[in-house]
C-alpha cells in the first residue's frame, strides 16, 4: 500500500507546473524574476528553493549545495550552474568567492521584493467586513503604447485589480497604504482613482462589477489544487521528497490569491474554496519544513556551511518575513 502511494504522490508531482510567470506574480523593474515556463524551470526552482530555505537569514549557499539540490528537482547540473548565472545577472542572486569555493544569496532587492509577495500569498484570511464600495482606477495611455499599457495592467492586478471595461479597473478593498504608494509611483499615462457603491439597474445590458473576473475559471483552479493536493502525502517522505513537494505546493499555490485577490465572500457563490485551499496549501507546506529544511542544511554542510538555513511557515511570511 505504501508503495502504491508513494508511486502514486511522484506521478502527482511530476505532473504538478504552473502556467503563471514570477516576475508576473512578483512584477520589479530593479529585480528581473524569471518566466515559469512549461515545466519546471531551473531559475524558478532555484528562486523558490532559495527563498524557502533562506529567506528569513539570506544566507549564504555553496554553489555546490545549490546545484546538488536543483539536481535533485530533475535539473542537469549543466543547468543549475547556467541558472544560478542568469540569476546573478538579472540581480536576484549576489555572488561570493574564497579561494576556490563560491556562494549565492538573495539580493536584499530580491529578499524585500519576495518577503512582499510572500506576505501577499499567505496572507490571504480575516479580511474586514465589506463595506459595499469600490475602488475604481481608470486610465488613458495612447493605442499605440502597448508595451505601457500592458505595464500598468500588470502592475494595477498585482495590487488585486481586474478590468472591468478596457480603461477602467476596479477593486472592492479601500485604497490602503501601500497600493497609494504603488500607483504614486506609476508614470504611465493618466490616471484617476474613485471610490463608489455600485447601483443596480434593471437592463440587458448591465455589467456588473464581479465580472470583471472570472469567478468560474477561479473556483476550478481551486479545485484542481485542492484534487492536487488533498490526498495524504506519504509520511516516510525523504529529505529530498519533502523538499521537491514543498517547493512544488508552493509554486502551485502561490498564484491563487493573486487570481482571487480576496473577492467579498458574500459575493460569490456558496462554498467557495478559497479557505479550504488555504489550509491544505498550509498543511502541507508547513508539515514539511521541519524535514525539508533538515535535508537542505544537510546538503550546504556537505558543501560548507548550513548553520543558517531556516524553513519558514506560512504565519512567517503573512507577518513579513525578512522585512
Amino acid at each position: 500500500m505504501y508503495v502504491d502511494q508513494r508511486v502514486d504522490w511522484r506521478r502527482r508531482v511530476v505532473a504538478v507546473t504552473s502556467p503563471y510567470d514570477i516576475d508576473e506574480i512578483f512584477p520589479d523593474v530593479s529585480v528581473r524574476l524569471p518566466r515559469r515556463q512549461a515545466g519546471n524551470s531551473p531559475q524558478g526552482l532555484a528562486v523558490t528553493l532559495m527563498a524557502d530555505y533562506t529567506l528569513r537569514t539570506r544566507a549564504w549557499l555553496p554553489t555546490a549545495a545549490i546545484v546538488a539540490l536543483l539536481t535533485e528537482s530533475g535539473v542537469s547540473p549543466a543547468g543549475a550552474r547556467t541558472a544560478i548565472s542568469r540569476l546573478a545577472r538579472r540581480g536576484v542572486l549576489e555572488g561570493h568567492r574564497q579561494g576556490r569555493r563560491s556562494s549565492y544569496r538573495l539580493t536584499a532587492a530580491a529578499g524585500t521584493f519576495l518577503a512582499i509577495g510572500g506576505s501577499a500569498i499567505a496572507g490571504a484570511a480575516g479580511a474586514p467586513p465589506w463595506e459595499e464600495q469600490w475602488t475604481l482606477i481608470a486610465f488613458s495611455l495612447p493605442q499605440q503604447e502597448g508595451s505601457l499599457r500592458r505595464g500598468l495592467r500588470d502592475q494595477l492586478r498585482w495590487l488585486g485589480y481586474a478590468p472591468l471595461y478596457d480603461g477602467l479597473w476596479i477593486s472592492p478593498h479601500d485604497l490602503g497604504e501601500k497600493t497609494r504608494a504603488r500607483l504614486a509611483e506609476l508614470t504611465l499615462g493618466t490616471l484617476t482613482v474613485f471610490r463608489a457603491r455600485h447601483v443596480e439597474i434593471d437592463a440587458a445590458i448591465r455589467r456588473n462589477p464581479l465580472d470583471a473576473w472570472d469567478t468560474g475559471q477561479i473556483a476550478r483552479h481551486y479545485e484542481s489544487f485542492i484534487e492536487r493536493w488533498r490526498p495524504a502525502l506519504p509520511r516516510t517522505l525523504t529529505g529530498a521528497e519533502a523538499v521537491r513537494a514543498r517547493t512544488e505546493v508552493m509554486d502551485t499555490y502561490r498564484r491563487l490569491p493573486v487570481l482571487d485577490p480576496h473577492l467579498p465572500i458574500r459575493l460569490l457563490p456558496r462554498g467557495w474554496l478559497r479557505e479550504p485551499a488555504r489550509e491544505l496549501f498550509t498543511s502541507v507546506y508547513d508539515g514539511l519544513a521541519d524535514v525539508a529544511e533538515e535535508h537542505v542544511r544537510a546538503v550546504a554542510n556537505r558543501h560548507g556551511d548550513g548553520s543558517e538555513i531556516r524553513a519558514h511557515t506560512v504565519a512567517d511570511l503573512a507577518a513579513g518575513l525578512g522585512r
